[in-house]
């Protein structure tokens, strides 16, 4: 069993998850890339390694209770536990979201099985595990566009946004994490909603505000939080979020 803390990041073969996995990796917290694809989370890891960061690719399809199952039972028999779950995978597909009076039902469902439905599978797959740690830390990839009351502001920046599977998946999310959050307390487990702002990565853009090394910042500081860290909060760059 490893004595360095163990960390599995979804998602993690590009963009914020990869940056996250580099900036804990550099803390000497073990990393395990969570990919749909092996062999881009093998690339990630072989980018990592290059580093000096001890990495391994997990194959994690979080749509596929299968891969779900194979995933957490192969880490529990390489580590035995689990210390940091960073649910970091995440999909917007802007060409269907065409608003809330015409988008499909199809897209509602596909957004949701990634962004909510899969995060809640995962987080229960390995929750054991992170039962184990001395310190399980659960960070959940939200976004400001998930608060509603953000979206009922005229002031606010996101008033405007209409990308509903995306924003109620979100919104979904911070649920779950409120919730789990309360059935957890007082374990060592803390659980969390990470906003990391509008980060220029695919899904972002290259208008975004904030360089893939900022975008990092939240789900890092949440997944190394103290033991008087908050849990049941959402947070960016340390401001807590409105719900």
């Amino acid at each position: 069993m490893s004595s360095s803390k163990i960390a599995l990041i979804t998602g993690a073969n590009k963009g914020i998850g990869l940056e996250t996995a580099r900036q804990l990796g550099r803390q000497g917290i073990t990393i395990l890339i969570g990919a749909r694809d092996a062999q881009r989370g093998a690339g990630a890891v072989a980018q990592l390694k290059g580093e000096g960061i001890e990495a391994r690719v997990v194959p994690l399809v979080v749509t596929d209770a299968g891969s779900i199952r194979a995933a957490a039972a192969w880490v529990e028999k390489e580590f035995g536990r689990l210390d940091i779950l960073v649910n970091n995978a995440g999909v917007l597909d802007y060409a269907t979201e065409t608003g809330p009076s015409t988008v499909a039902q199809a897209s509602l469902r596909a957004t949701f099985d990634t962004n909510f439905f899969g995060l809640v599978a995962v987080t229960q797959a390995f929750l054991p595990l992170i039962k184990k740690s001395m310190a399980g830390r659960i960070v959940n990839l939200s976004s400001i566009l998930g608060s509603l009351t953000e979206h009922g502001d005229a002031n606010s920046p996101i008033y405007p946004a209409r990308l509903l599977g995306y924003d109620a998946s979100k919104a979904a999310v911070n649920m779950f994490t409120v919730e789990l959050a309360q059935e957890l307390k007082g374990t060592n487990v803390k659980v969390n909603s990470a906003h990391p702002g509008w980060v220029k990565t695919d899904m972002g853009g290259a208008g975004a505000a904030l360089e893939i090394a900022d975008g990092a910042k939240t789900s890092v500081a949440l997944a190394t939080l103290p033991a008087e860290g908050p849990s049941g909060g959402f947070f960016h760059m340390g401001v807590h979020m409105r719900w």
